[in-house]
Order: C-alpha cells, then structure tokens, then sequence
C-alpha cells in the first residue's frame, strides 16, 4: 500500500468517525445509499460537521472562529481546484469533488452560512432569514444532490426547497438551546408583527403569542416540504431515497412540534426515538422501491 492511499484510507476513516459520532438525522438516512455514495455523502458530512462545530465552538473568541472559516474556506479550494488540501477531512472529500464535480461555490456559501452566526444573532426580516437556510442547509442539498445523482435539473430547485423547509424546522425545534446562547433565528420583523418580545425568548417564556409566530413558522417549512415533494421529477425519485428519507423525518418533527403547540421553550428539543427515525427511512426505501409517488411530507 502506498504512502498516498494510506493517507486517503485514514482521512477517509477519519471521516466515517466523525458521521458516526455525531448520530445526526442527516447521517441516518445514508442507510439507504449503496457503499460507494454512502463513504461519498460521509465525507461531505464530515466538512460540514467541522464547519459547523468551528463557528459553534464559544470558548473561542469570535475573530479565532473567523480566521478558522477562512482557513477552511481556502483549503477546502484547494481541494476543489486540484491542489492538496491540508485538512484531513478535505483529502478524504478531494476524491468526492472530482468523482461528483463538486462546485467550490456551493462550499462557500456554506461557509458563508456559518459566518453569518459568528457576525450577528438576530435576524431583521424573513428575507434574511430565508437566504441563511439557502446557505446554511440548501447547498448541502445541492452538494448531495450531485452525489446521489439526478437527471432532470428541476433537482436542484427541489434540493433548495426541502433544505429550506430542514432548516426551518431545525430552528423551530432549537428555539429554547438557540436563546440559551443569546441567538433568534424568528426574524426582528415577525416578532413585532405577532407581539413577542425578545426577551421573552431569551427567557424562556412560552405565551400565545410565541404560538402564533412559531405556528407561522411552520407554515412557510410547510410551504417548502409541499413545494419539495412537487418539484421531485419523477425519473430522480429513486435516487432521491435518502433525501426524501430526511424529508420524512423532519416533517415527523414539524408535526410533532404542532401537536404539542410549540412547547420548545419550556421543554426539552423534539427528538424521534432512532427506531422512529429507522422505521421512517425503511418506509420511505420501500415506497421508492414500489414506484409510489405519494409524498412523504406535507400532506398530512
């Protein structure tokens, strides 16, 4: 074995610890990938999973945290334009951008999303908003979109939505841990229009009128997931296992959320059981294998 395969063996390794340890729902549904794209969607979700715990990291000032995005920013350029990377979770993600025709745009707009949480915790509008869920979880779709494999381009606009549609609800669900770090995503001009105070939040103080704005919430993730589950062509369905696998898991949350009328700041984040979670994505396989076109979210 050469030096050079070694290296992408450990790096590789290095990768495939990191998804396991993190027991995400992105990382559970790769169950109903073959091999060859599941090592693949690893190795993006490693880099993600490092972008994200370095911009998260508190007990770093904010600059440190900054430079740290930067260096990521340029390695991870590197490795997109051919050079060699330094970071270990690069070089296991240099062979998954050449095999796949990874795009650098996509990787730094990602980045970009994570700077956005280290420059400011408040969000003025739901424009604002709706361009860091572009960034912060779209472009992750369009990344694994590419490794999935897809033929018919309104992919990518379904990629865009149902990130859109991930990450609101991930920041319904987050509300409570979110306001114990002094951040709110629900954007400055939706609080005023449904009369929730701030602080309120940061306190943790659940009242109707968080209801109504959360409930609001909901609505446009909800908007998303139908305009996901529209935009799937039908020719990529199969492909698509995995995403749709999320897709699934996700609105099980959002429902859940509703049902307990959006209790997320007095009470612990919504969780699935794994074997929930599990029963989720087997479902979801076995409806692709069938050819079932009913969706899997937001219809019920």
């Amino acid at each position: 074995m050469t030096t050079a395969t070694a290296n992408n063996r450990a790096a590789l390794e290095a990768s495939r610890a990191i998804t396991r340890r993190s027991a995400s729902n992105l990382a559970l549904s790769f169950v109903a990938l073959d091999k060859r794209r599941r090592n693949a969607m690893s190795a993006l979700y490693a880099f993600c999973r490092q972008v994200d715990d370095v911009a998260d990291e508190e007990t770093q000032p904010r600059e440190q945290r900054a430079a740290a995005l930067q260096d990521w920013r340029e390695d991870i350029q590197r490795a997109c334009e051919g050079g060699q990377p330094r970071i270990q979770v690069n070089q296991a993600l240099q062979p998954v951008i050449e095999q796949y025709a990874l795009k650098f745009e996509h990787f730094d707009e990602l980045i970009r999303g994570m700077e956005t949480d280290l420059a400011q915790d408040r969000f003025a509008t739901l424009e604002e908003l709706d361009l860091y869920c572009y960034r912060a979880a779209s472009v992750v779709g369009l990344l694994s979109i590419e490794i999935f494999g897809y033929r018919d381009d309104a992919c990518q606009d379904y990629a865009i939505h149902l990130g859109k549609a991930l990450q609101l609800t991930n920041i319904l669900r987050d509300v409570g841990n979110d306001a114990g770090r002094g951040r709110i995503y629900l954007p400055v001009a939706e609080m005023e229009k449904h009369g929730v105070d701030p602080q309120s939040l940061l306190d943790l103080k659940y009242s109707a009128a968080f209801h109504n704005l959360a409930a609001d919430t909901a609505v446009r993730a909800r908007g998303h997931y139908q305009k996901a589950s529209k935009l799937l062509p039908a020719a990529d369905r199969r492909a698509m296992v995995a995403a749709e696998a999320m897709g699934a898991v996700y609105w099980r949350l959002l429902r859940r959320m509703e049902d307990a009328k959006f209790r997320v700041l007095d009470s612990p984040p919504t969780r699935l059981g794994r074997l929930h979670k599990l029963a989720l994505v087997f479902g979801t396989w076995c409806r692709v294998k069938i050819g079932s076109a009913q969706p899997n979210y937001g219809c019920d």
